[in-house]
């Protein structure tokens, strides 16, 4: 299996250049499996629900999070992303998500 990713808005570009050159790599390994595997197991991909999915990179002691949706079960478009700090995942980093995933598709309705 072959994916495209896709990073919707500038959140992917603007948190992947803050992190160091280690920090980058692993977050592009996390990026490869998602795109090459059909199926991967909870350390990396975590279901949120409906059609929104995390990626969780885990390096150095940082806890990463990438917000994304499947789209014509090929396209993999990336959201929201953040550094975890706390055990759970805050709810305004979802709502966020929710919102810029619905914006995603109302955009995409418009061009078609």
């Amino acid at each position: 299996m072959k994916r495209s990713i896709k990073a919707y808005r500038h959140y992917y570009k603007a948190l992947f250049d803050s992190l160091d050159k280690d920090t980058q790599e692993k977050v592009l390994y996390g990026m490869l499996l998602l795109k090459t595997q059909d199926r991967l197991p909870a350390k990396y991909v975590k279901f949120i629900g409906s059609g929104l999915f995390e990626l969780r990179i885990e390096w150095q002691g940082n806890n990463y999070r990438f917000f994304f949706c499947f789209d014509e079960g090929n396209i993999v478009v990336l959201f929201n992303c953040f550094r975890k700090k706390t055990q759970k995942t805050p709810r305004k980093e979802i709502e966020k998500a929710y919102k810029l995933m619905e914006d995603y598709y109302e955009e995409k309705r418009r061009t078609v």
